[in-house]
């Protein structure tokens, strides 16, 4: 590992755990969820009861709420990481949250303050552990040594090739946070009906295919990786999946493509973080890889 001559950061809906970034000496920058007036800050598996009892309260009837990152936590944020150097922090991207456009108003100001630092921000387009793998690849070639620059390029250059493919269960939340139609949502529920889904070239959530049962959304997820995926059923990049209360079924998915891909040497599971479970709610499954650029 060489010596970093910029901070490298990231926020908390990488969906990856904490400990696994913050030993790569990555910072973080935390979202927060409410419920019943009360506000949790978003876990990353540091405390192993925090996620059992998010999906208890949601279990229970209560629905959490999320808001966006503010200018002023920005400010404070990266005023910290500055005074002791540059910073590239690559972003939650805009499709699901407009917080990145505080990001980039807190850098302005920041550069009065600071004219001799640079921060760099990336809109990374991408989601949860999707989200983590275009910051995983970022991390290794930060850790390899590769300039502020050259880690700008290639993060802007690649995010579009990170494919985020899934399906849900249960529709119920993604319908409550406007993510999927009201109509989709019913429709999925009546007839049993796995919508699924994807992120288009904004990184919005986009229905193109379903599928009824789990099962049958699970193959069909996988079969759009081959078609989708660099060399097709050669792959042997990254490939994560992250899933929402659904441990084993992401093991049975893994295992598929793992069968499938021969050239993968590995699949990193993940649980989906509390801000994104907040709108997905229990009983999702998320596939994410590099594959060809994203559509509209």
């Amino acid at each position: 590992m060489m010596k970093q001559k910029f901070h490298f950061s990231c926020e908390s809906t990488v969906d990856m755990p904490f400990e696994y970034v913050n030993k790569r000496g990555a910072s973080v920058l935390f979202y927060s969820y409410a419920v019943d007036g009360k506000e949790y800050v978003d876990d990353m598996l540091r405390n192993e009861n925090a996620l059992p009892e998010f999906y208890r309260l949601i279990k229970d009837g209560k629905l959490p709420t999320t808001s966006q990152i503010n200018k002023f936590k920005y400010l404070e944020y990266f005023d910290k990481l500055l005074q002791n150097g540059d910073v590239l922090h690559i972003a939650f991207g805009s499709g699901m949250t407009p917080s990145v456009k505080n990001a980039l108003e807190a850098k302005e100001e920041l550069s009065i303050k600071y004219p001799d630092r640079r921060l760099v921000i990336v809109d990374s387009t991408c989601s949860s552990s999707g989200y983590g793998l275009l910051v995983d690849d970022a991390l290794d070639m930060w850790e390899y040594g590769y300039e502020l620059d050259e880690l700008e390029d290639w993060a802007n250059s690649i995010k579009l090739n990170v494919h985020h493919q899934f399906f849900s269960t249960d529709m119920k939340m993604f319908k409550r946070s406007g993510r999927v139609s009201g109509a989709t949502a019913m429709v999925a529920t009546i007839l049993g009906i796995c919508p699924l889904m994807r992120l288009n070239k904004a990184g919005k959530i986009i229905s193109y295919s379903r599928a009824r049962g789990k099962e049958k959304a699970m193959n069909e997820t996988i079969r759009t990786m081959e078609n989708k995926a660099i060399d097709g059923i050669s792959y042997s990049g990254k490939c994560f999946i992250s899933h929402s209360s659904m441990y084993d079924d992401a093991i049975r998915m893994k295992n598929k493509i793992l069968e499938k891909f021969p050239n993968i040497k590995e699949v990193k599971v993940f649980d989906i973080g509390t801000i994104i479970a907040s709108h997905t709610g229990p009983g999702t499954i998320a596939l994410f890889y590099y594959g060809d650029e994203r559509i509209e």
